[in-house]
């Protein structure tokens, strides 16, 4: 299985610091945010990662390199200016990706998730884990009912940010910048997409506030 850490978003709400430092360099206790995840996918046997860029690209890229320094293979997949957004990011690097399901992180969240679990997931169309709702998503995203996702049901959960997909699910998609969410409610709503619910550490460092809060919980560690 190979993983793939989408790395191209322009991180508006987190000005001034993203006009000099893309989002996965982040800094949190000692290490940006994209290591932190190339560790953890180390350690759950990945050895193949896709890494999209977009916005300030250039120092992603010659921060990983290669991705020797980790023991992986790391091939980036760069987007014009502007990025494709989720579903245009994930469609451009299909080739990178192989035939076999692969797994899905947000390079702007913080999380204790054990992602050895992502190998071992049986998917058709496309697996989400969700989370408790944060405060800054109260309404949450969708609900989990016997295994399956359910765009309208409750109680309600928010989407990590975490996934697994089968190359199928984007095989009627074309190239071009596109979500990935309509396309999930509309699966959902025919139920092919399954889910789980993750109940540990998960942060969306989506905001100065919160990345402000998540470097305070590691000061305070």
């Amino acid at each position: 299985m190979r993983a793939m850490i989408l790395a191209a978003g322009r991180g508006e709400r987190l000005r001034p610091l993203t006009d000099t430092l893309p989002k996965p360099l982040f800094d949190i206790g000692g290490k940006t945010l994209i290591e932190r995840h190339l560790e953890r996918l180390v350690q759950a046997g990945f050895r193949e990662v896709v890494i999209n860029l977009a916005h300030l690209g250039d120092l992603i890229r010659d921060t990983l390199g290669d991705g020797s320094n980790w023991d992986l293979n790391i091939h980036y997949s760069q987007e014009p200016e502007g990025a494709l957004d989720t579903g245009g990011a994930i469609q451009q690097a299909l080739p990178l990706l192989g035939e076999a399901p692969f797994a899905i992180i947000n390079g702007d969240i913080f999380t204790e998730y054990p992602l050895s679990r992502l190998r071992a997931i049986k998917c058709d169309h496309a697996h989400l884990i969700l989370v408790n709702n944060p405060e800054h998503n109260p309404n949450g995203d969708f609900a989990l009912q016997t295994g399956r996702i359910d765009p309208d049901g409750q109680p309600r959960f928010t989407f990590s940010g975490i996934s697994v997909y089968n190359p199928r699910f984007f095989e009627a998609t074309s190239a071009g910048r596109f979500s990935v969410v309509p396309m999930l409610i509309k699966a959902a709503a025919l139920k092919y997409v399954t889910g789980e619910i993750y109940r540990g550490a998960w942060h969306d460092v989506g905001t100065l506030e919160r990345l402000e809060h998540l470097r305070d919980e590691f000061k305070d560690s």
